[in-house]
């Protein structure tokens, strides 16, 4: 795919892989419209997008997790690009490692809630746009822990492995359709994203964000007849 002047939707962009995946991708002068809660961050993540080259750079704050809300930021992108060519359905959130008995209801709704339902309802509200397309991609960013077992990953596991099962079905729905879509499971990521829950994980030596920021990229890039559909990342 060229990506010259493409528009590409990315969650999560205010930080961590999805503003790395933003700064990258407006290398290749694409359109970039940035959703995330925290405004002000992604305000300097599209000020920065700009820099890099992107030819446009629009931010929509909301909190994906609120169905009604999102849905009028989806009314709201469309009626800015008329279009979408590329989703990147990014954003997330951890779950603090402990037994599942010792989870309470609200982190179980919380993590659900954004990892599983919210990425669902984004596909759902762009799916349309993205079918009248001559060509678009779908990439769903989920997590090793979407295809293996750790302990004390209970309802984080079953969100992530919840994105592969919908990943999976979506190709086989699209598959004679103009839309690619894949699913990414990297290993640890050096982010703010245990951070964020207070967990005290020690990420120097997990994966640069930029550089999977990196295979965002290369995967978007590959021509018509090429198209890498489950990326596996980690040692």
């Amino acid at each position: 795919m060229k990506l010259k002047e493409k528009i590409v939707i990315i969650t999560g962009a205010s930080d961590g892989i999805g503003k790395e995946i933003a700064l990258r991708l407006s290398k290749e002068n694409v359109k970039l419209a940035l959703i995330s809660r925290n405004e002000s961050k992604l305000k300097l993540v599209s000020d920065e997008c700009i820099k890099n080259g992107a030819l446009d750079s629009k931010i929509y704050p909301v909190d994906i997790t609120n169905t009604s809300k999102l849905a009028e930021v989806s009314e709201k992108i469309l009626s800015d690009y008329k279009h979408v060519d590329i989703l990147i359905n990014n954003a997330g959130i951890w779950q603090k490692l402990k037994p599942f008995y010792e989870i309470d209801e609200e982190v179980i709704d919380k993590v659900i809630d954004t990892n599983l339902k919210a990425l669902i309802h984004v596909t759902r509200l762009f799916i349309n746009s993205l079918l009248d397309r001559d060509e678009a991609a779908i990439i769903n960013i989920s997590s090793k822990s979407g295809v293996t077992v750790q302990p004390g990953q209970s309802v984080y596991s079953a969100s992530k492995y919840g994105v592969r099962g919908f990943t999976d079905v979506l190709k086989v729905d699209l598959k004679d359709t103009n839309i690619k879509v894949a699913g990414i499971y990297q290993g640890g990521t050096n982010t703010k994203l245990f951070e964020k829950v207070g967990e005290n994980v020690i990420t120097d030596d997990f994966t640069d964000p930029k550089d999977l920021a990196d295979v965002v990229a290369y995967m978007l890039k590959q021509p018509k007849n090429i198209w890498l559909h489950d990326v596996r990342i980690g040692r």
